[in-house]
């Protein structure tokens, strides 16, 4: 009986995990050794080598040195006594050493120990010369293993030698090639015109052309099937026909990026864990699956292809072939950033889109104004299309690194593209899901304490159609929308603040001002006081433009009227810096810049009413009718909008319609400071002159101001005019296309008619006078008439 206990399944389970070690172990050390060894013969056979080639000839003195010698060891052997004469113990010690293989070989001056074996002692040459030669003619053997026999004795592995043709073989053949080339070189071609070459090049790419849109109609049909002709259609952006490879490699490129826009599937393809290789699927799982990896492959050669072929029009390489020249490389290189740019826009979500934002970023910075103003116009985009933010984020940290590397030497389209960002809000503080914590569910124990069993069994569908409802709301994906919006926006903040700290003077200073502007009501609130300050010393500095102080100036108050309400901060230097410089503006090249300053007065005034003494809206009121003077009217009309929300936003703004002065003092308009200035002793004169202006919306608000900018009324506004703001009056009456807006009607009549209409009036007027003269001698001297009609009828 056996008695012998069968172990535990988990016991044989940690037995096979050990006997694997020890396996995997063995075989290692095996390997190692059998290295060991392979590297121990190579050496040995280098050495070989090395002593077969340092040997040479001994010369003749040194062969008869050598007889010599060994005449005179053959005299001492005579001389050496016989064993006879030797003691009997020295006689056993040569018996008992000559028993032993090691005592007739041994080389007695060497001080090794007796049982070192003797094939450590061999000659380095003699182990070189056994081994096998094979003369030079003799060619290689290759040998092609087929399957291997098993009999009784074992398996008997099988080979078949390779035939190969011999060297005269081939050279015949050879010569037999070289032969017909030159026969075919002496046949002269047949020289064609110029109207048979053109049409020949049409007919080869019309084929060509037919060749694609068929490939392209059989991969759009069934995409799952036939993405095997991808692979045949993309090989034809190496096209070598040099009449037609530029064209066909340009067709090709637009083909494959409209094919891969219209079946990539709308997620990103991972790739397969080894566990799911190894697993068996459905026919159509495994036919997807096929078809996702054949799909990631051809788009990321066609993405290599494009980038190689911009790689080489910008390093100015041509390849060896030379089937398309340097010049029509830019062609190539220019439709390949178009590919680029689409792929971007249209395929966000899906595979090696990094790897295209790492392309077409370092472009946007390109010398060439076409690719670089495609580039930014891709960029921009992206940006207002992208709703989560995964893309914009990419794209920023990429933007931020060529800026840094390039030691802030780039286009400033680069950063503006910053502006179109869509970020409305960010995490400004951790404490913010306090204020709005999130839906926790009763745990188990709860109910069971709290509710009864009816109670409990409706909780769980209330809990269950909540948690669908806050599925469908995406409530994490807005979370995950607010962190990428944060992280963004820090990444820009810390490139706008780079440039403020150590790239003052450069030509981005403009496009981080802008920026900054556009942004500044998500800044931090602890980098407020150092913000103002560095934008003050902007401004003082006097290095800036006009429209650059502006933008200062409007970061300034975008900063204060946001979370900057609670700082005790009264930024009057800035007030007194626009007012100052109003009068920079003019109807010429400055007119564009008067959009921002409606914006700063609106931020400056609207936004912080209860900050704003009456003095200082008094003269900016003042100055700013002064100012719609000298403007264009779509200027005009939007400074007049923001005089009348200064008339109804501030109390009192109606002492400037009246002609006697207010308090004492005299006005002072060169004054600098708008508080003691003494605008109150001034009127709104202006308005009357802007009564008579040419254009018709002009008229209408100089009026409106007039009668004290009532809400109701015959005073005021058409409601088209009093629901717009000062700035989209002032885009709506832009003049940039040449044309008057509102457009004025022709009613001016022909110059032939009007010389008609003159001579007929005079002629009429010539008549009435006569016959009136006439009458009147009539009546008066009839004899003197009688007598001059006589003489005239004579």
């Amino acid at each position: 009986k056996n008695t012998k206990r069968v172990p535990s399944f988990r016991k044989l389970l940690r037995t096979s995990q050990i006997k694997l070690d020890n396996k995997l172990k063995n075989k290692q050390y095996k390997q190692k050794s059998a290295a060991k060894k392979y590297r121990k013969e190579q050496k040995k056979l280098r050495e070989a080598v090395r002593d077969a080639i340092s040997r040479k000839p001994f010369p003749l003195e040194e062969c008869k040195k050598k007889q010599v010698a060994r005449k005179w060891e053959e005299k001492e052997e005579e001389d050496a006594l016989p064993l006879d004469m030797m003691d009997e113990d020295d006689l056993k010690l040569m018996e008992d050493l000559a028993q032993r293989a090691s005592f007739l070989t041994r080389d007695l001056s060497s001080n090794e120990p007796v049982h070192v074996k003797k094939r450590k002692h061999e000659s380095v040459i003699e182990k070189y010369e056994k081994v096998p030669r094979r003369l030079q003619t003799e060619p290689e053997k290759e040998l092609i293993h087929l399957l291997p026999i098993k009999d009784k004795s074992g398996i008997i592995p099988q080979a078949v030698e390779k035939p190969v043709l011999s060297v005269a073989r081939d050279e015949e053949e050879d010569t037999e090639d070289v032969e017909e080339a030159e026969d075919l070189n002496e046949e002269p071609l047949p020289v064609l015109t110029p109207e048979e070459m053109a049409a020949q090049r049409r007919q080869k790419l019309q084929e060509r052309k037919m060749h694609i849109a068929a490939l392209a109609s059989a991969i759009l049909s069934e995409p799952d099937s036939n993405i095997k002709k991808l692979k045949e259609l993309r090989a034809m952006l190496m096209e070598q026909d040099p009449n037609v490879a530029v064209i066909v490699r340009k067709l090709v490129m637009v083909s494959l990026m409209e094919i891969f826009k219209d079946i990539a599937p709308s997620y990103k393809i991972r790739p397969l864990t080894e566990a799911e290789k190894a697993t068996k699927v459905k026919k159509e799982t495994q036919k997807l699956r096929e078809f996702e990896e054949g799909l990631v492959s051809q788009y990321k050669f066609y993405l290599e292809n494009l980038e190689q072929t911009i790689k080489d029009w910008k390093q100015r390489k041509l390849k060896k072939s030379n089937v398309i020249s340097l010049k029509a490389y830019k062609g190539l290189a220019e439709v390949a950033v178009k590919c680029l740019c689409e792929l971007l826009v249209a395929l966000p979500h899906f595979n090696f889109h990094n790897n295209i934002i790492v392309l077409i970023v370092p472009l946007m910075n390109d010398p060439s104004k076409m690719i670089s103003e495609l580039c930014v116009e891709a960029v921009k985009k992206l940006f207002k299309q992208d709703k989560l933010g995964y893309a914009s984020l990419g794209v920023v940290k990429v933007i931020s690194g060529l800026v840094r590397g390039r030691n802030y030497d780039v286009r400033p389209e680069v950063l503006k593209v910053f502006l179109h960002l869509r970020i409305k809000e960010v995490e400004l503080q951790k404490d913010s899901e306090d204020i709005a914590p999130k839906k926790k569910f009763m745990t188990y124990k709860e109910k069971r304490k709290n509710l009864s069993r009816m109670q409990r069994k409706w909780r769980k569908a209330e809990e269950k159609l909540e948690r669908e409802l806050l599925e469908a709301e995406a409530s994490e994906s807005k979370e995950k929308k607010l962190k990428l919006h944060t992280e963004t926006l820090n990444i820009v903040f810390v490139t706008y603040f780079r440039i403020l700290k150590k790239a003052q003077k450069s030509p981005l200073l403009p496009a981080v001002l802008e920026g900054l502007a556009k942004f500044a009501h998500l800044i931090n609130v602890e980098f407020f006081d150092d913000l103002l300050i560095v934008l003050h010393s902007l401004i003082a500095s006097g290095d800036l433009s006009y429209r650059e102080s502006l933008h200062c100036v409007l970061s300034a108050f975008h900063i204060l009227s946001g979370q900057g309400d609670v700082l005790n901060i009264d930024p009057m230097k800035f007030y007194t810096h626009l007012y100052k410089t109003l009068f920079s503006l003019h109807a010429g090249g400055t007119n564009e810049d008067i959009g921002i300053v409606l914006q700063c007065l609106d931020v400056m005034f609207a936004k912080r009413r209860k900050q704003v003494s009456q003095q200082r809206a008094l003269a900016f009121l003042k100055r700013l009718s002064i100012l719609a003077l000298h403007v264009l009217p779509n200027s005009s009309v939007g400074i007049l909008a923001t005089n009348r929300i200064f008339m109804q936003t501030f109390p009192r703004m109606d002492l400037l319609l009246d002609n006697e002065s207010q308090g004492s003092g005299v006005y002072l308009p060169e004054l600098d400071e708008p508080e003691h200035c003494n605008a109150q002793n001034t009127a709104l004169w202006e308005l009357h002159l802007l009564q008579r202006h040419y254009h018709p919306t002009v008229q209408k608000f100089a009026s409106h101001l007039i009668a004290g900018a009532p809400t109701e009324g015959s005073g005021a506004l058409p409601l088209d005019l009093s629901q717009r703001s000062a700035t989209e009056l002032f885009e709506t009456y832009c003049m940039k296309g040449m044309t008057f807006n509102p457009p004025v009607a022709s009613v001016t009549p022909r110059r032939k008619d009007t010389f008609l209409q003159m001579d007929s009036f005079v002629d009429e007027e010539l008549n009435k006078q006569l016959q009136q003269h006439i009458s009147e001698t009539i009546a008066h001297k009839p004899l003197d008439f009688a007598k001059h009609l006589k003489s005239s009828l004579a």
